[in-house]
């Protein structure tokens, strides 16, 4: 026996479900089996993947939000968080990302003041790179070599560090 549904309740359907709803179901446990399985780091990047799953989910994902609007729970959230310990963690999420159709918002050194780092109509994950923080400064040279999640506060302490005569002009931030 064959079911007839209504084209007309098809599209009511589908017109109720955000974006998201529909590739969300498979989206969220395939891309974290394909992150996982295809890290190649010693350090698991499965440690370092915060999804709402997680107790700690909601505190990551606003540990570094300046404007509280980005906290009400009407704007979207991210499926996941990752917060990488490793340079090679971030190529398995940008391949695994495109993979599955999900778009990555970057945060770094712990200000977005803009909110582009905490909101999309799409399906997105949100790439913190709060454990990429070094900072390599060589006096002779006079360059230094700063990791994404540096802050601008962590960055004048270090070259205040190794220099009393070396500076650096980048500005104001309230997260120094």
């Amino acid at each position: 026996m064959k079911i007839k549904i209504p084209y007309s309740f098809l599209i009511l359907f589908l017109l109720l479900l955000r974006p998201g709803d529909i590739l969300s179901a498979n989206t969220d446990d395939d891309f974290l089996e394909c992150l996982i399985h295809n890290s190649h780091n010693s350090t698991s990047i499965s440690q370092v993947i915060y999804s709402p799953k997680n107790s700690s989910y909601t505190k990551v994902l606003q540990f570094t939000i300046n404007n509280l609007r980005f906290t009400s729970p009407s704007t979207p959230k991210p499926l996941f968080t990752i917060t990488p310990v490793h340079e090679s963690q971030i190529q398995t999420l940008v391949y695994r990302s495109k993979n599955h159709g999900l778009e990555i918002r970057n945060r770094s050194g712990g200000h977005d003041f803009e909110g582009l780092s905490y909101v999309s109509q799409v399906p997105f994950v949100i790439l913190d790179l709060i454990n990429l923080k070094s900072i390599k400064i060589d006096t002779q040279s006079t360059t230094a070599w700063v990791q994404a999640g540096a802050t601008l506060g962590e960055l004048y302490y270090t070259i205040a560090q190794k220099s009393r005569n070396l500076g650096f002009p980048g500005g104001v931030c309230a997260r120094e």
